[in-house]
């Protein structure tokens, strides 16, 4: 039974925009590939960091929203500390409060972005 999960990480701010692209891909696919069906892929872009990893202060942050079937997020896990480009990652199951709230937002986005270029 799949359930929906997002998993938020952190690459190195060292990355070049297409090095950043090229990793956030590697990890949609591994996804795609194990029949996850991904809802969101949101790029945050660069942002400080709290406190310092591996000595960097900034980091690009990117989440992928997806529904799957929990017995692939350890192996996707797995895939995230075997990347050295990635300083950090973070995954939750979603319960349907989240998924509502997650979808409202979404709708709400999209909303925005229509406005914007019918204006």
């Amino acid at each position: 039974m799949s359930k929906q999960y997002e998993t938020v990480f952190i690459m190195t701010p060292v990355l070049s925009d297409d090095q950043m692209k090229e990793a956030v891909s590697k990890f949609e696919k591994y996804l795609l590939e194990k029949g996850a069906e991904i809802i969101l892929s949101d790029n945050w872009g660069l942002r400080k960091l709290a406190y310092p990893i591996q000595k960097k202060s900034t980091g690009f942050y990117h989440l992928i929203e997806y529904k799957a079937d929990g017995k692939i997020i350890n192996d996707f896990e797995v895939a995230f500390k075997r990347d050295e480009r990635i300083l950090r990652f973070l995954t939750v199951s979603l319960d349907k409060h989240a998924i509502a709230y997650n979808a409202k937002k979404r709708l709400a986005r999209e909303a925005a972005q229509a406005n914007k270029s019918n204006a």
